[in-house]
């Protein structure tokens, strides 16, 4: 007796009961079953899964708000401030405990007074903002221009050689000097660095690009593309750079606490703009630096400048880490 007549037998059951005919379906047995898979979506799991992730972003929050919407709410005006003690007689160069003990509590003196009666901490903000809105724009024109140009170049060969000759003319231009020519023949404004710091600020960007996409240039899968008739634009753009978004954001997080030290310097040896960003104030505090009690005016704006710079780099530095995909297993 085989076992399946021994199983009907057990439990009574006939031969249509035992067996079914079931349908073949090709499509069906095609389809895939896994769960969709979104790269941002792992990203950030893989970027919040550390709690020290989370903090800095508080952090980064405040200081955001701080230097965007304060501002903003006091309706600050660096040339014009009726609510501040301006050239009070006694009301210059107060500590925080001063200006407190002057004026009473209130949240714009928590810096103290500068060298005009201003309250250091509305000025601090105002120059942040500008500051960072500085180097997030520069970022965002060198990044754009260098990872696309530097793209292209590194896949064709026809682009590499005159790119290769423009780089090696530009890229031996000192940066600082080409910066500090720029503001001396036009207007030391906002723009004008910001022009000053992208007319050439792209080149390393895509240099960079250029040297990562001729590893990965020759791979199968893009000889087959072109193969296929791929234009170069396409294949750089989709077959490329998304293997290179680690690499990317790594540079980004790099680039902009870079441009905002750049803007402090700049405006520390008297190279900046006329707007009052934190390198200004550093630049126009640098003589109460050694003047007992007034030290604040000028450690004030150089501490937010670091920690906001820091913020950032750290930021960055474990979005880029977390957008490596080989920390999504």
């Amino acid at each position: 007796m085989s076992a399946v007549e021994d199983f009907s037998r057990k439990y009574n059951l006939s031969d249509e009961e035992l067996f079914s005919r079931i349908n073949n379906d090709e499509l069906a047995s095609e389809r895939i079953t896994a769960p969709r898979y979104s790269y941002w979506k792992s990203v950030f799991r893989v970027f919040f899964r550390k709690k020290i992730n989370v903090v800095v972003l508080v952090i980064l929050a405040v200081l955001i708000t701080f230097a965007y919407l304060y501002p903003t709410v006091i309706g600050y005006d660096d040339q014009v401030n009726p609510y501040l003690y301006v050239n009070e007689r006694g009301g210059q160069h107060l500590t925080p405990s001063a200006a407190i003990e002057r004026y009473g509590f209130d949240i714009k003196w928590l810096f103290g007074a500068g060298g005009t009666g201003a309250s250091t901490f509305d000025s601090v903000w105002n120059g942040s903002r500008i500051s960072v809105s500085l180097a997030v724009i520069c970022a965002a024109i060198n990044m754009t221009i260098g990872i696309l140009l530097g793209a292209i170049w590194g896949f064709s060969r026809k682009v590499d050689m005159i790119m290769n000759e423009v780089y090696n003319i530009l890229g031996n231009i000192p940066g600082t000097l080409f910066t500090a020519v720029m503001v001396m023949v036009f207007s030391p404004s906002f723009w004008t660095l910001v022009f000053a710091m992208t007319i050439m600020g792209w080149l390393g960007m895509a240099y960079y690009i250029r040297t990562r996409v001729i590893i990965i240039r020759d791979h199968e899968y893009n000889l087959a593309s072109r193969c296929l008739g791929t234009s170069i634009f396409k294949i750089a753009m989709k077959n490329i750079l998304p293997f290179m978004t680690s690499v990317i954001v790594l540079e980004i997080a790099a680039a902009i606490p870079g441009y905002i030290s750049s803007e402090v310097f700049l405006s520390y040896i008297g190279l900046g703009m006329s707007e009052v960003s934190l390198g200004r104030l550093i630049y126009e505090a640098q003589n109460a630096m050694v003047t007992p009690g007034w030290g604040w005016e000028f450690w004030t704006p150089v501490a937010v400048a670091s920690v906001i710079t820091v913020v950032l780099y750290v930021t960055g530095q474990n979005l880029g880490d977390a957008s490596d995909p080989r920390t999504h297993m």
